[in-house]
């Protein structure tokens, strides 16, 4: 247990990201529709916001489980917290932090479709780690600890454990009763978004082009499959041909690897946050592997997807196209260049700012038993 002089160093590093983070959200400004801005999402008449150690009380050792779960799951699943990281991308980027990826029933109806079904989000992995995690908590804190919380602390937790930062998360969230497609359907990034697209996406949710550009680093960890590029390198926007920016180096490997024996995948296209296989031996290719000959490195999260970037070695055309604006190809340039803590310590304030958006708080949703069940 952290001494009460850590507690209170975490507090005074993170005060000025809290204040300007806890901005929850009724349930009544959810729309079944239209995609809003972070502050159309935000109600200044919520009862209550997140809190640091929330848990405090009622599950004192709640974060610890978390945090001993994750440390054996990783044991097992070394890319576990690259998978967590875009499942948590998937909740929070859609209506905010609410675990309504995680359902699988629509409250019984099952012509209604869910989250998990839209396309983005077929190729989802993670889900079992959650329950696993959950199942712990539910045994030693019944009812007490939300999914949406588990997400949240499971991948900062995740991302420690595969070399990345530290940052503090707020607890208290609540989960969604209700599942969003159509949200999901249209909002979530592509991997063969220009940058306008891309940046219009993030844009919506509040987040500026560092953030953006912080957040997309997440593409340092884990694989990217082979279908996900595979148009890419033999039919670019259905001319029969390879996108014409990727570097002849680089479009050897892709086909290389991606093409020889025919590899094919089933996944549906994902997003370009994190776009990644749970199973380490998947086809594809990393950008870590992209840059291994030339890296002293063995770190697989710091600026070699930055650095790949400036080499024309974006694996995905969102990634890449990172380049074609002036503000986001100098962001790129300035977290290549330094040995990683300028990186580190944006994309770590931009978690912690996702981890908080749209949150449902106090007496609104509940605390789900069972993750996938809306009751």
């Amino acid at each position: 247990m952290p001494s009460c002089m850590n507690i209170w160093f975490i507090l005074m590093v993170s005060i000025p990201m809290i204040i300007s983070l806890t901005n929850p959200r009724g349930e009544s400004e959810r729309s079944s529709g239209a995609l809003h801005s972070v502050s159309s999402w935000v109600s200044p008449d919520d009862e209550a916001s997140l809190e640091y150690d929330f848990y405090r009380d009622t599950c004192p050792q709640a974060e610890v489980i978390v945090r001993s779960s994750m440390a054996r799951i990783y044991s097992k699943h070394k890319d576990v917290p690259a998978a967590l990281l875009r499942l948590f991308f998937h909740d929070c980027f859609i209506l905010g932090c609410d675990a309504s990826i995680l359902l699988d029933d629509s409250n019984g109806d099952k012509n209604r479709s869910i989250e998990r079904q839209a396309v983005p989000n077929k190729s989802l992995k993670g889900f079992d780690k959650i329950d696993l995690i959950k199942e712990e908590l539910e045994e030693a804190c019944p009812g007490v600890v939300s999914c949406a919380d588990i997400v949240s602390v499971a991948t900062r937790d995740g991302i420690v454990l595969a070399g990345g930062p530290f940052y503090p998360v707020l607890t208290g969230r609540r989960d969604s009763t209700s599942s969003y497609y159509q949200e999901a359907l249209a909002g979530i990034p592509r991997p063969d978004n220009d940058i306008t697209q891309t940046l219009h996406l993030f844009s919506l949710r509040g987040f500026d082009e560092r953030e953006t550009v912080s957040l997309l680093g997440g593409h340092s960890i884990g694989k990217i499959g082979c279908d996900i590029i595979q148009k890419r390198i033999s039919d670019f926007n259905g001319t029969g041909q390879p996108d014409p920016s990727i570097s002849p180096d680089l479009l050897k490997e892709m086909r290389q690897k991606c093409q020889g024996g025919n590899q094919t995948t089933s996944h549906p296209p994902p997003s370009p946050l994190t776009s990644l296989e749970m199973n380490e031996s998947a086809v594809g290719l990393s950008y870590f592997q992209t840059l291994s000959s030339s890296m002293s490195s063995g770190v697989g999260f710091d600026t070699h997807y930055y650095r790949s970037l400036l080499r024309g070695r974006g694996l995905l055309f969102s990634d890449q196209q990172l380049m074609n604006e002036e503000k986001t190809a100098s962001l790129v340039m300035a977290y290549a260049s330094d040995d990683g803590s300028t990186f580190r310590m944006d994309f770590a304030r931009s978690l912690m700012k996702m981890s908080s958006l749209s949150v449902l708080t106090g007496t609104q949703g509940l605390v789900r038993r069972n993750c996938s069940l809306a009751s």
